[in-house]
């Protein structure tokens, strides 16, 4: 086994899967996050065929079907609900699991912490690394409290603001803003609801995903030059502005908007990392060298399958270093074509591009992300 004992930086969706993917595989685990206490947004996330494949093997998907929505189909329309087009999943984690699944992100964050807590992984909040030094046999860290530690691979897991990732090339990556941001709103789910519908015009992108029974969530994307600052008491008010005032479902949501403390508004940020994803015995995952815009729903996804492949890799062969780059050249390029076409997506809602084909996007997205990690 490459590696015995891990520190993982981090404790979202990509850091706790790689813990719970470390531990069944027999590997120590400490995980630290710098938060004091939890914060996840209070909306949902869609897992895609490749997602839900993937946590099934990572053994964690039946802990959580009860409390999301399972769907095989995502469909595309117009403002106004007139169907476009509807793509078909594929059920890759076997016949008896559903194709995508929807899912608070509070309830995943719980199933996730819960499961890599029960399997021995060492999680501690309210600190971080602040330094860190390495050679061939380690790597030495001193945490935010002022204790200190040795292990034999460090993983920053710790989003697109990466400290882990300035350890190892400084100033030189920093996230980008890209024009739009993106808002999100939940609602008691209506029954025709059962799947992810997405609504598109030239100047308009939103879509409606189903959480559980009683769940769903409405997100908007929006174009923002010069990445405004939005107040907390206009929150309601501007994301109802973004949306069209028209007859239809999204019209009716939209006058439901009038919760301030209900919306969730980000701005979009990306950042693709060029070079090796390791140095020596530290390695970076997910947001820290691929974070990518929401537009193809894969984001967490991505962060989800470097998880899983970085804890096989690791498990062959003695060296960690060899590992890692076996890691590296399997994730590349997958996280680079999911990164870009995100973009592409987002780049032809600022810049409407009438020979842009989005379902086309969206139908080589699936297809893509469908073949073997």
């Amino acid at each position: 086994m490459a590696s015995r004992k891990v520190l993982i930086v981090g404790g979202g969706i990509g850091g706790l899967c790689s813990a719970i993917a470390l531990r069944r595989a027999g590997i120590e685990v400490d995980l630290v996050e710098i938060q004091a206490s939890w914060r996840v947004y209070g909306v949902g996330i869609i897992q895609q065929n490749n997602v839900v494949r993937e946590m099934q093997r990572l053994g964690v998907l039946e802990r959580y079907l009860d409390a999301a929505w399972p769907f095989d189909s995502v469909s595309i329309h117009t403002p106004d609900g007139k169907q476009l087009a509807k793509f078909p999943g594929q059920r890759l984690a076997g016949e008896k699991f559903p194709a995508n699944v929807g899912i608070s992100r509070l309830a995943l964050h719980q199933v996730l912490c819960d499961t890599a807590k029960e399997l021995g992984a060492q999680i501690s909040t309210g600190k971080t690394v602040v330094s860190l030094t390495q050679d061939e046999t380690s790597v030495q860290v001193t945490l935010s409290d002022g204790t200190c530690g040795e292990y034999d691979l460090l993983i920053g897991a710790d989003g697109i603001y990466s400290k882990m990732r300035q350890f190892i090339y400084g100033d030189r990556y920093q996230p980008r803003f890209t024009g739009q941001g993106v808002w999100r709103y939940n609602f008691p789910r209506l029954p025709l609801v059962d799947h992810l519908m997405c609504f598109v015009d030239q100047d308009f992108n939103c879509g409606l995903v189903p959480l559980a029974e009683n769940l769903m969530y409405l997100f908007v994307t929006s174009s923002e030059p010069g990445n405004p600052h939005i107040a907390h008491h206009q929150l309601a008010q501007q994301m109802q502005q973004r949306m069209p005032n028209r007859e239809g479902l999204i019209g009716e949501l939209r006058a439901q908007i009038t919760h301030n403390d209900e919306v969730v508004y980000k701005p979009l940020e990306e950042l693709f990392v060029d070079a090796p994803w390791y140095d020596n015995r530290v390695v970076l995952i997910g947001d820290a060298v691929h974070a990518t815009t929401p537009h193809l729903g894969q984001g967490a996804g991505m962060a989800i399958e470097d998880a899983l492949v970085l804890a096989e890799e690791l498990q062959h062969g003695e060296q960690v270093t060899q590992a890692l780059e076996r890691f590296y050249l399997r994730r590349r390029d997958r996280c680079h074509r999911i990164w870009q076409d995100s973009l592409r997506v987002g780049e032809s809602e600022i810049h409407p591009d009438p020979q842009f084909d989005r379902q086309a996007v969206i139908r080589d997205m699936i297809a893509f992300t469908a073949q073997p990690v």
